[in-house]
């Protein structure tokens, strides 16, 4: 099991899935879907990344390795956020 704060290539396979955003409530990582981000349970989420920003970085049938690497690196960039 992941940290609570760890974007893992799950959360960026199911961003590209459908999710519209990355999101860190609370320090938890969440996918929020397309107008999820109004919602109570996703209130004061801060933005990592959303779905297009991933696309225009890995494609949208990235291979495993590289959505490791981005996980890794969006992981940094959420830590800096301070979720």
């Amino acid at each position: 099991m992941s940290e609570p704060q760890t974007i893992t290539a799950e959360h960026l396979r199911a961003l590209l899935s459908g999710g519209s955003t990355i999101g860190l409530v609370e320090g938890r990582v969440v996918v929020l879907g397309e107008g999820e981000q109004d919602a109570d349970h996703a209130r004061g989420a801060l933005e990592v990344i959303t779905r297009d920003e991933l696309v225009e970085r890995v494609g949208t049938d990235p291979d495993d390795d590289v959505l490791a690497e981005q996980a890794a690196a969006l992981t940094v960039a959420a830590g800096q956020l301070g979720g």
